[in-house]
């Protein structure tokens, strides 16, 4: 490797993971798979092979963390779920020390729990109870948890100066010159390391582009995704290693449902790229910023009882019931939309479903429930369980027309709900009579 910079980088992560201490920490990398955290676990990956090549023994565990909030942006959802699964396999083929955890938040903390279930008005800069149920909480948990099992971790994180001007002040604010580890403003017996804080836009995308992937997956579909992703061409720096690597973005990816940005302009130039499926989500996505502030649709009080009306009689507690029922019945109407175009898209759990009916009965509704909504949009019950994105990508491959999927989905479900019955009498009948109706629409 020619590069000096990065060179140095390596060498000093070599060198660190060296260092002996009382507690052998772990190191626990933020890996959201962005450009940051990609560049990050390359150069951790190639310094744990150099030191195993030369027969230093590697007593260090290595988490590969990612924080799903279960409102990712598909697109990068799907990238992720897959490169994970590249990066364990890949660890344990070549007997790295690396770990791969995915944290969620708890399902009474997610998204449309707090929305649709509890009524919680759609996030803002004032109020961004998104941030801490979301993203801190469940990451918390898991270096604490960690913390426990071996009394002190370090994060390493993938921030640079050159980012903004903002994340230059907060990474000046918390390091001790002469030292690599800083102690973590919240978390205690944790110590945080940024080791490519100094490199810059341009050298975040030349060790993409021109290093090849350590676990070995293709990271020509990442910088895809970003020059997909890029609003503006001032945001695409030009990085020209080969005729394909004209311009990227730094665009940043978050939740598709994000309210807090004026505008997503990620989402809408995926949609310009060639994601079209995607419009039905930024469109409801704009609903939801559009009807945050609806008097209308609003309770006079808070989920505490404590009243919340301004001085001009606008109510500013919770959402209506009846609102939360509306976005609901919208949201799985988009969600069974989108999956006409991608099988695999689940906007909302089946755990998530049932966790809204429960709040719901404690609020009070027992006419119109979840299943009710769910069956008039699917036109079969909510299933009692449902799998996840990784083998939800395997039976879209698999299956050759959209309708397949939506055959086999449906047949689970009347499969899943028998379940539930200490006799199952009439689920083969069922199942037939569903599979006669599905050959005879297919006739006709």
């Amino acid at each position: 490797m020619k590069n000096k910079k990065i060179e140095n980088i390596i060498g000093e992560l070599m060198n660190q993971y060296q260092e002996t201490d009382r507690y052998n920490r772990s190191w626990i990398i933020g890996f959201s798979g962005g450009k940051d955290s990609t560049v990050l676990l390359t150069l951790v990956w190639i310094a744990l092979t150099r030191l195993k090549e030369s027969g230093i023994p590697l007593h260090r565990r290595v988490y590969v963390v990612c924080n799903d909030t279960m409102v990712e942006n598909p697109v990068i959802e799907e990238y992720v779920t897959t490169v994970l699964q590249t990066i364990k396999k890949a660890a344990k083929e070549q007997q790295l020390p690396i770990t791969v955890k995915t944290t969620t938040p708890q399902i009474e903390d997610t998204f449309w729990s707090c929305v649709i279930g509890k009524g919680y008005p759609v996030p803002n800069n004032a109020f961004r109870f998104c941030t801490e149920k979301m993203k801190i909480k469940p990451t918390s948990t898991f270096i604490t948890n960690q913390i426990a099992a071996d009394g002190e971790a370090i994060i390493l994180i993938g921030t640079r100066l050159d980012e903004s001007q903002q994340r230059a002040k907060s990474i000046r604010k918390h390091e001790i010159k002469g030292h690599r580890l800083t102690k973590h403003p919240l978390n205690p017996n944790t110590y945080t390391y940024a080791p490519i804080k100094e490199l810059m836009l341009e050298e975040v995308w030349w060790i993409i582009n021109i290093i090849p992937s350590p676990w070995g997956f293709d990271n020509k579909i990442l910088f895809k995704i970003y020059s997909d992703a890029s609003a503006d061409d001032y945001e695409c720096p030009t990085v020209v290693t080969d005729e394909t690597h004209r311009s990227c973005g730094q665009s940043r990816f978050g939740c598709w449902i994000c309210t807090v940005v004026k505008e997503d302009k990620s989402m809408t130039s995926l949609i310009k790229n060639g994601a079209e499926w995607m419009k039905p989500l930024l469109d409801f996505r704009n609903r939801l910023v559009l009807n945050r502030n609806v008097s209308e649709l609003r309770s006079d009080r808070r989920r505490n009882g404590q009243l919340a009306v301004d001085e001009t009689g606008h109510n500013q507690g919770c959402y209506t019931m009846k609102y939360r029922i509306q976005l609901l019945r919208e949201l799985l109407t988009i969600q069974k939309e989108t999956q006409e175009f991608r099988s695999s898209i689940d906007l909302i759990t089946s755990q998530e479903l049932i966790a809204i009916q429960v709040i719901w009965y404690r609020d009070g509704n027992f006419t119109t429930t979840v299943n009710d909504i769910y069956n008039q949009v699917y036109g079969f019950d909510l299933p009692n369980d449902n799998i996840g994105l990784q083998e939800r990508l395997m039976l879209e491959k698999a299956c050759k027309d959209s309708s397949h999927y939506k055959l086999i989905q449906e047949l689970l479900a009347l499969q899943k709900n028998k379940t539930l019955l200490m006799k199952k009498y009439g689920l083969q009948t069922d199942l037939d009579n569903r599979l006669a109706t599905f050959v005879k629409e297919e006739i006709l």
